[in-house]
């Protein structure tokens, strides 16, 4: 009897540090052709969703594209760029600031209790109440921005190589995946085991980019 059970690829079982993490991370656009392990790509998410943000806001949403059909179309809408279409994954991350307006009480944590939650509310009408949703959506994109740093840095510490992507047509993408009008994307990123060693880094010296005072 022929066994029709599909080998899915093994988890992870070793993660590198940090500093191997940063050190190893480079952009990669040609990925094996295997589907990611669906519980590295959790924690994956899980460890990116850790990020901090102001008032713990959390303004950040992911969106992961594995299915070969709308991946093609996201590939349309990222101007044809063959890394969509090649990588197994890819995490479409986002920013929604009228839904982290809406369900503010969420961010609050537990032992903060009924008096937490009122204060939080407050905090956010007061800072962005007067704000258009333009406005408060640039604030929550920002936030967004930290989490999509974690996320590569999560992903190359379970051993998977991304790249991030700014080359899109948000309005296509919004569209596609059903997004509201109101979100900001902060990036997409592929994601998936490095198929092509890639460019090394190559950055400025601490001293080009700093000042000391």
């Amino acid at each position: 009897m022929t066994n029709s059970t599909v080998a899915t690829p093994a988890r992870s079982t070793s993660d590198l540090s940090v500093t191997d993490a940063i050190r190893s991370r480079v952009s990669i656009r040609k990925y094996v052709q295997e589907p990611m392990n669906q519980d590295d790509l959790r924690e994956i998410l899980e460890l990116a969703s850790l990020a901090p943000s102001a008032w713990n806001a959390q303004t950040w949403r992911f969106a992961v594209v594995q299915t070969p059909e709308i991946k093609e179309k996201l590939q349309a809408a990222a101007y044809g760029q063959s890394q969509i279409g090649n990588a197994p994954a890819v995490i479409v991350v986002y920013s929604d600031m009228e839904d982290t307006l809406a369900t503010v009480e969420e961010t609050v944590h537990p032992g903060m209790g009924d008096e937490g939650r009122a204060k939080q509310r407050q905090t956010f009408e007061g800072a962005f109440g007067g704000q258009d949703v333009a406005q408060r959506g640039q604030w929550g994109l920002s936030q967004a921005n930290i989490a999509f740093g974690f996320l590569m840095l999560a992903a190359r510490s379970k051993g998977y190589d991304t790249v991030p992507m700014l080359g899109f047509q948000p309005q296509a993408v919004r569209d596609l995946l059903g997004l509201p009008e109101h979100v900001q994307f902060a990036g997409l990123l592929p994601i998936g085991k490095r198929a092509e060693d890639g460019f090394p880094q190559h950055r400025h010296t601490v001293e080009r980019v700093t000042k000391f005072f």
